[in-house]
């Protein structure tokens, strides 16, 4: 569902869109990195000239480290989504907040660092996201949500979300994961190339 504007009032602290007046976006992939479909998403947009923000899962790092070297090397941005993908709404404090932390510290493991944190479904509660604010992060949350990884929406209705949603300064979430693969793939390539038509280019965060 498209961020409505009271939730942006409701959470103000939260960064659901980057205010601009050029024609840019802002792609974000979420629950990577995975063997074959981040290698696929990073192929895509460097031959489209495409730059994009990564929310990476702490145990996905861990486990394709390479992978999670090569999104780095190739210039796009990381993010903490969590070292488990944990629902802050479903989580206490504690567990989530260390959570986080474990995620943060997987991420600097391998040389990087990151002051972009993506939660889970969008869910965290007031007080997890006070502590992570203290933290020196941003919360990117996205006006566009693609959908993606849902079974009751068509490859084409997944873009058709897309490219009426977005404008510039938008954030858009896709996933890097094996339940979005197939309609992520041609709503990505379907988004880089209607949106290059319209002199649009995809940057990172």
């Amino acid at each position: 569902m498209k961020s409505s504007d009271f939730l942006k009032r409701v959470f103000p602290k939260r960064v659901w869109n980057i205010c601009s007046s050029k024609k840019e976006m802002f792609l974000t992939f979420d629950d990577g990195p995975i063997p074959g479909v981040t290698p696929w998403v990073l192929d895509t947009l460097k031959s489209n000239n495409a730059k994009a923000t990564f929310f990476c899962i702490g145990d996905n790092i861990r486990k394709h480290p390479e992978l999670f070297k090569r999104i780095v090397a190739e210039g796009h941005a990381i993010g903490n989504h969590t070292f488990h993908h944990i629902s802050g709404w479903k989580t206490s404090n504690e567990k989530y907040l260390n959570d986080f932390k474990r995620c943060k510290e997987e991420i600097e493991n391998h040389s990087s660092s990151t002051y972009l944190f993506r939660p889970p479904y969008g869910k965290c509660t007031s007080a997890q996201a006070k502590a992570i604010l203290k933290d020196n992060q941003h919360i990117i949350m996205w006006d566009v949500l693609s959908k993606d990884y849902s079974g009751n929406i068509s490859k084409e209705q997944c873009f058709d979300r897309v490219q009426s949603q977005a404008k510039p300064g938008s954030i858009i979430v896709f996933h890097d994961s094996l339940k979005a693969e197939g309609n992520m793939k041609y709503a990505l390539e379907k988004t880089l190339k209607t949106f290059k038509e319209y002199n649009f280019k995809s940057i990172k965060l």
